[in-house]
């Protein structure tokens, strides 16, 4: 009995279309839900590190001192929640995927240095 239920898996995988694509050679599918990799506007950035507080894999470091804003793109597995908890959305997740990296290539940091941005408070007309 065996035998046969092996015979019939084995054509059905032979004769049925594959279940995956070719990656690189075809692309593939995007949707607005993809997650490609996290991009960063540094101009909207207050600096207030939130989004490296709740990286659950400490991929994001902000250096206040050296005014810096890094990703690991090694690091990083996608997941959004930096890009959720952003309070002035500097962070975005973009739906094209990130090209294939040597692992001490320049690609794998993206380092961006940062110039804080102060919320502009608003004038009350009785003061």
């Amino acid at each position: 009995m065996g035998f046969f239920e092996m015979t019939k898996t084995a054509l059905k995988t032979v004769l049925s279309r594959p279940a995956t694509i070719l990656y690189p050679y075809q692309p593939a599918k995007k949707t607005g839900l993809t997650r490609g990799h996290v991009a960063y506007d540094g101009s909207k950035c207050i600096s207030c590190s939130i989004c490296q507080k709740k990286c659950p894999s400490q991929a994001i470091v902000l250096n206040k001192e050296a005014k810096t804003w890094q990703i690991d793109r090694f690091r990083c597995v996608v997941c959004n929640s930096c890009v959720e908890t952003c309070p002035t959305k500097c962070l975005s997740m973009d739906t094209q995927y990130t090209g294939p990296a040597a692992e001490k290539s320049v690609e794998v940091f993206t380092i961006t240095y940062v110039k804080p941005v102060k919320p502009e408070k608003k004038d009350e007309p009785g003061q």
